[in-house]
């Protein structure tokens, strides 16, 4: 099955120093790694995004921007932007706060019937109301 890997992921293992890992984490950046050697990441282009928001230098923003290029964005289409709003008004309808960039996600992992790979506790939340398989703490 192949992964979308959620930004918080990502973060931990491109932008935290390992040193500062707890076990936890490190375990979740294996995993990451053991994804990547299995040719089963998927990326699309607002986690892309998020991922190189708020980098303050721009050499570490090339050096990121490079990395991320192994990565190819799977394309975005019409469906996926209709999925995702339709899956925003199932999760309000339910009574939860969602976002757009959240519930793209959502559509995208669901629409290719893939899993999410994430430590953001709203997908949990989300996963209550769409047929979301999360990935969560290995």
């Amino acid at each position: 099955m192949r992964v979308l890997i959620d930004t918080s992921v990502w973060s931990l293992a491109l932008r935290r120093r390992a040193e500062t890992l707890r076990p936890r984490e490190r375990r979740r950046v294996t995993t990451l790694g053991r994804l990547i050697d299995e040719h089963r990441v998927l990326m699309i282009g607002p986690v892309r995004q998020e991922l190189l928001s708020g980098i303050r230098h721009p050499e570490q923003f090339a050096r990121l921007r490079e990395r991320l290029r192994a990565f190819p964005d799977e394309a975005l289409v019409s469906e996926d932007y209709e999925a995702a709003a339709g899956m925003g008004n199932q999760c309000r309808g339910a009574g939860l706060a969602t976002s757009a960039v959240d519930l793209l996600i959502c559509a995208a992992t669901i629409r290719r019937a893939a899993a999410l790979f994430t430590t953001d506790e709203d997908f949990t939340r989300y996963a209550e109301v769409l047929p979301l398989d999360l990935i969560t703490s290995p």
